[in-house]
């Protein structure tokens, strides 16, 4: 993530980085008004590339060096009085050098413009031309011309960048109009003077690369995953919590638990390692214990959502443990909810606990105003009377009081909020201050309940701040704290520490707007604004009273013995794999093969080759040790004395295969291991690859190996049993070049374990990549003929007779290795349970998709294949792929596996009622299907061609209604009677958007996002039926009531939606719809209290239920409270009502419907998914 620039105050040239913005951006350049043009300046320096003398948008790149700073900035101010100004008669000029910083600078102005008709000026580093190599400083700088006759008027600019040998000039082009510098009245040229002055703030860069926070600050960071900066930032709040990571240490873990499967384990290793390590520390170990897989790591959440996973899954970790209640001792408080009458007495309350407070930003200005908004006193009165049991309705008063607050208290800054008229997530960058001691107990204790304990000082000092830099689709997350509370400030950013001001940790994080200064002052050009994106989230306070118990000690003896041992030994493993990388120069690793690693190997872990070089017994050597020392090592290891050992080197074919292919002659075996690894491998690797030739006599003793002559080949063989599907080694051979295979069948067979005259058939395994190539070899012919050489490997089985053939799935060696190479386990998972494997079956790479989809409705007991659909695996979301695969789509089962350049092994697959050609010929519609009388909705799958009408659509759930009559099924479509007319609304949100013209076309209907919604319909003539359509909305086929069909002229029909009002959203009271919509007629002349008998009696609401209820005229989301004798059609006059849905009829009351959460369409841009911790 791009960071923030050093000192905002001085930030006139910046603009936020376009990819973290929200909305309209700025321009980007050295002034909001202006456009440098691309023109090089004279001057001494090459200037290729990008023009050192434009300020073009380059804030933006520098930012980067954001709290680079180790130290605070040098700062200096140069005036340069620069006389007979308009006689000059030179294109550009230097002032005198000046130092800040230890750095030499100098301003650089044309008097006459850089071929431009402004003045320009920068600052130039002075002694670029004799700076070492690689130089590089940075600074943060103003230049102006200062006004003598008011200095209000000095035209002023600042910027920032990062000099270097490309760049070492930077400044503005169009610094200002040279005719107002050289108009006289202007004030800018007195006595032919012109005064310049440029401050310039010097600070250390550090190099990114090379920075060390733990010598730098004592403090390491987190190394970052993918997308997990918003974790990072949570865990050093709560590590810098003592008292806290004191109780993570004192959770009862054992030597036996693995971190990967424990939280508690992962957790105390984690911060163990933040304590103690010297270096940025890894989190992996702690997510692996969440149960996240990589894609959770890659995927943004919610820095308040984890708080509280975390914590209620921490809270419970610690159940029955020495440290039970520890998360409620530092972060639980209290608060009392109460509703107290007004005229009589009668006061309800109900006491809830909280670990954090979810505070308003939107208009609040600070801390405080959001604890004053969070007490504030509803009055419930008028139409909106609270209920109080046997006294009925009654005026009261409804609030939140706090009983206590907690040591620890985590702020929650409501910076995301919903924006229902925009439907979409918002980030709000309001300006919201907070102070660095917070007084709760402020105005005599305004926020306390009666029952608070008014001993207790709610003072609290801040602790940390968790900071958000980004808009609502994306951003990046760091945190300032203040670990001992001191003074001194600290930014943890991932794997990066650096000490901080308070300025930069409080007041640059309150948010809100930056003002640039004014070009031209007294020119009364408007003032540029940008908001500022990084901001506040999350803030951290501990109260003064329980500060030295809260930040305590926190050293070994608080860690079990078990996790120290455990933890020093992974830092001794981690030092001794540094070590072992830092030498591996010196040495050469030896990998030596043996008889009974292939005996081991083949026909288990691999099938073609010969052995897998990374499962034998390898030797690190020093390479100067000569190779007959090695020898000795190879007997000790495996007691076989020197004099019996013969070392062969492996090579690589140009098949791709990959044999020993010769023995070490006595002139190699003379030579040191790193000479002999130079020689024999070309891709210069520290391996050198042998296999160690061990001849045994009948009594298994060895001895010494037989002279090798060039007529001599080392053969290898394997055997085949088509019965038990298996491959085996079975020992190897020396035959001369100029032999016959035929003359070693005896010896085959005895190797074998068959009688001496068996008949076997004899395959050569000549390479397996691309594509397996295994041909018979002709046991008449010599080995030469056959091309036959040291290395080559024979497979060999029985003979079998072609009648025999059929009853073996692969009854000869190159069937059987082809199946091998295509051999494919896949986890089948149904579609709907997407996480649970049902079954495994073995396929066939190679298999059609027809093989494929036989296999699997085999399994399954299904008599047609063509029934089961099947839909590919996202390998980095670990989910379905979104579309399913086409009836024949792909070939093979390859392409269904492949996903980028990944294979999977998982397919999910569907059990259709129809055959899957059929069902892509017909579009599925789910239909809502809302009964004119009965409050009941019966959901319908629609399922038509696809070129097929709305009409079609509602004549199917007209049959349906039919069908249901005749039969008594239960899900049924129910009528108001036979002749019913029905219409099908498109519904989102709790609003109705469009009603289907009946013959619009179905194909193009998308129902997975917005409701399908069928009812009776009304017979009205003037309707517009071409509403506007919304994006995501699901159908519903709503009866058309009787009452609806007879319409006058004069009757209207209208939109009617239940609402509440959000007050804790914001201070506008933001409507929020909720419940089904309806149409309802609106007679001429009728008044409110006949509409609402008639709305009681359609929702059958009990009367003193519906003795609460509001009714508003709403426009635009503004409603308009109506009274019980208004005429409720004077408020809707527009005659295209289907068109109308943003005018409304509200019936305003609570929402008793069960709450769930908001699932957010998955094609919309949503913030994130939920956090889940599943272990």
């Amino acid at each position: 993530m791009t960071s923030q620039p050093l000192d905002q105050d001085d930030e006139d040239m910046l603009v936020p980085h376009s990819e973290l913005m929200d909305g309209p951006q700025p321009i980007e350049g050295p002034q909001p008004m202006e456009v440098p043009l691309p023109l090089p300046i004279e001057g001494p320096q090459p200037l290729g590339g990008p023009q050192p003398m434009e300020v073009a948008a380059q804030a933006e790149n520098d930012s980067t060096v954001e709290n680079q700073a180790a130290d605070e900035p040098q700062t200096s101010r140069f005036t340069w009085m620069i006389e007979n100004f308009t006689r000059l008669n030179l294109k550009k000029l230097y002032s005198d050098v000046f130092t800040v910083g230890g750095y030499k600078w100098r301003v650089l102005i044309f008097p006459k413009g850089n071929n431009v008709d402004h003045l320009s000026m920068y600052l130039d580093v002075a002694d670029s031309g004799t700076l070492p190599y690689g130089w590089s400083r940075y600074a943060q700088f103003s230049l102006a011309v200062v006004n003598q006759h008011h200095s209000k008027y000095t035209v002023k600019k600042d910027t920032q960048h990062q000099f270097h040998a490309r760049e070492s000039d930077w400044g503005f082009t169009s610094f200002m109009a040279l005719s107002d510098l050289y108009d006289p009245g202007r004030g800018f040229i007195m006595n032919d003077t012109v005064v310049i002055e440029a401050d310039v703030a010097v600070r250390k860069v550090v190099d990114y690369w090379t920075y060390d926070s733990k010598k730098e600050t004592g403090y390491v960071g987190l190394k970052n995953q993918g997308a997990t900066c918003y974790m990072n930032s949570l865990l050093q709040t709560l590590y810098h919590i003592p008292y806290f990571r004191k109780a993570v240490y004192h959770m009862p873990t054992t030597e036996n638990d693995m971190p990967s499967g424990s939280i508690p384990l992962a957790l105390q290793s984690l911060f163990y390692k933040l304590q103690y390590n010297d270096t940025s520390v890894a989190t992996k170990e702690l997510t692996k214990s969440f149960g996240w897989d990589t894609y959770d790591s890659f995927m943004q959440h919610d820095v308040q959502e984890l708080n509280r996973v975390l914590s209620e899954k921490l809270e419970d970790k610690m159940k029955g443990t020495v440290v039970e209640g520890t998360i409620q001792k530092l972060f639980e408080g209290h608060h009392m909810n109460y509703i107290e009458c007004i005229n009589v007495d009668f006061k309800s309350t109900r006491k809830e606990s909280f670990y954090d407070l979810q505070l308003d930003v939107k208009g609040c200005r600070d801390i405080y105003a959001s604890f004053d908004k969070y007490v504030e006193v509803e009055r419930l009165e008028g139409d909106n009377k609270y209920h109080a049991e046997e006294h009925g309705l009654q005026d009261a008063k409804k609030g939140v009081l706090f009983i206590d607050f907690p040591p620890v208290l985590q702020l929650q800054l409501k910076r995301f909020e919903y924006d229902f008229m925009r439907d979409t997530m918002v980030k709000i960058n309001d300006r919201y201050e907070f102070p660095l001691e917070l007084d709760l107990d402020r105005e005599g204790g305004k926020y306390l309940s009666p029952d608070a304990d008014r001993s207790v000082r709610n003072l609290y000092t801040l602790h940390s701040v968790l900071v958000h830099s980004g808009g609502v689709h994306g951003g990046h997350y760091y945190a300032f704290i203040r670990p001992t509370l001191s003074d001194q400030w600290f930014k943890f950013d991932d794997e990066r520490v650096t000490k901080e001001d308070m300025k930069r940790a409080l007041e640059e994080q309150y948010g809100g707007e930056e003002e640039l200064p004014q070009t031209n002052p007294g020119f009364n050009n408007a003032p540029f604004k940008f908001t500022k994106y990084s901001n506040a989230y999350m803030l951290v306070y501990i109260r003064e009273s329980d500060r030295e118990k809260i930040i305590c000690d926190v050293d070994e003896k608080d860690i079990a013995e078990h996790l120290r041992i455990r933890l020093k030994k992974e830092q001794e493993a981690k030092e001794d794999k540094r070590r072992y990388k830092a030498q591996a120069h010196l040495y050469t690793i030896i990998k030596v093969a043996r008889d009974e690693d292939l005996l081991e190997q083949i026909g288990k872990d691999i099938y073609f080759d010969l052995v897998d070089h990374d499962k034998v017994r390898s030797f690190r050597i020093q390479k100067q040790t000569p190779f007959i020392l090695f020898k000795d090592e190879v007997a000790k290891e495996f007691g076989i004395p020197v004099q019996f050992q013969r070392f062969w080197i492996w090579a690589k074919r140009q098949n791709h295969t990959y044999r020993p292919n010769r023995p070490l002659t006595p002139q190699e075996e003379a030579q040191s291991v790193g000479q002999l690894r130079e020689v024999s491998n070309k891709t210069h690797n520290a391996e050198l690859k042998l296999f160690l030739e061990i001849e045994l006599g009948p009594d298994l003793r060895p001895f010494p190996p037989p002279d090798k002559t060039k007529e001599d080949i080392l053969l290898f063989f394997k055997l085949y049993n088509p019965e038990k599907e298996e491959l085996r080694y079975v020992g190897r051979l020396f035959v001369k070049s100029s032999g016959k295979p035929i003359e070693i069948l005896s010896k085959l067979n005895e190797m074998a374990g068959f009688g001496p005259d068996e008949e076997i058939e004899l395959y050569e395994e000549v390479k397996f990549e691309p594509c397996v190539m295994c041909e018979g070899l002709d046991k008449k012919s010599s080995f030469r003929s056959s091309q036959i050489e040291d290395g080559d490997i024979i497979c060999f089985q029985k003979y079998l007779q072609t009648q025999n053939e059929e009853q073996y799935r692969y009854p000869h060696v190159p069937s059987f290795l082809e199946y091998v190479k295509n051999r494919q386990i896949v986890h089948f998972r149904p579609l709907e349970r997407p996480k649970e494997d049902d079954f495994c079956l073995e396929l066939s790479k190679a298999h059609t998709y027809d093989d494929v989809v036989e296999r699997v409705a085999r399994r399954l007991g299904l008599d047609d294949p063509s029934k089961i659909r099947l839909t590919s695996h996202n390998c980095y979301s670990q989910q379905p792929k979104p579309h399913p695969i086409k009836y024949r789509g792909v070939e093979h089962l390859t392409d269904m596996l492949i996903h980028y350049n990944q294979i999977s092994d998982i397919l999910y697959y569907e059990v259709l009622d129809i055959p899957l050609p059929e069902l892509q010929c017909l579009k599925t519609l789910k239909v809502a299907f809302h009964h004119a009388t009965k409050d009941e909705v019966v959901i319908h799958n629609i399922r038509l061609p696809k070129q097929s009408t709305v009409g079609d659509v509602l004549n199917e759930l007209k049959t349906k209604a039919i069908k249901s009559c005749k039969c008594r099924i239960g899900a049924k479509v129910e009528l108001s009677h036979p002749d019913a007319e029905l219409r099908l609304l498109e519904v989102f949100y709790h609003k109705i958007y469009k009603i289907f013209p009946l013959i619009e076309k179905i194909e193009n209907i998308n129902d997975q996002y917005w409701t399908l919604r069928a009812e009776e319909a009304i017979k009205i003539l003037h309707l517009n039926t071409c509403m506007q359509s919304h994006e995501n909305n699901l159908v519903f086929v709503p009866q058309i009531p009787e009452e609806e069909k007879n319409l006058g002229p004069d009757d209207r029909l209208i939109h009617v939606y239940h609402f509440t009002k959000e007050t804790a959203q914001n201070q506008m009271q933001q409507v929020q719809n909720f419940g089904e919509p309806f149409f309802l007629i609106i007679h001429d002349g009728e008044t409110l209290s006949d509409v609402k008998l008639r709305v009681q009696k359609k929702l059958q609401v009990p009367d003193e239920e519906f003795s609460k209820w509001k009714f508003a005229f709403l426009s635009l989301g503004r409603p308009e409270y109506l009274q019980d004798t208004d005429i409720v059609s004077s408020r809707f006059q527009r005659r295209d009502v289907y068109g109308a849905w943003e005018q409304y009829l509200g019936l305003e009351h609570s929402d008793t419907t069960p709450k769930r959460a908001f699932a957010a369409n998955q094609n919309r841009h949503t913030y994130e998914k939920p956090v889940k911790i599943y272990n």
